[in-house]
């Protein structure tokens, strides 16, 4: 009953840090935001300066990522053999 509880505030925590991480993440798609924006390709990072960061906010999501899946998967495994 414990480990539900505690499995299940972690899983809230990293639902809510996987939903700020991922929209941090700058598009890939810069078409139609070019067109509207004016095209300019600068962004408060500079040109290259948000690659950095873009990588982290990428690794961040990945383990949050496999971290809520594991953790939903035990969650499920507990909560149906209790």
């Amino acid at each position: 009953m414990v480990a539900e509880i505690i499995i299940g505030i972690i899983l809230m925590v990293l639902a809510v840090v996987l939903t700020v991480v991922i929209l941090m993440q700058t598009g890939k798609d810069k078409s139609l935001s070019g067109t509207i924006a004016g095209g300019s390709s600068d962004t408060y990072f500079g040109r290259s300066g948000g690659s950095s960061r873009d990588k982290l906010l990428f690794r961040i999501t990945v383990v949050c990522s496999i971290l809520f899946v594991i953790l939903s998967v035990v969650l499920t495994i507990l909560v149906s053999n209790g």
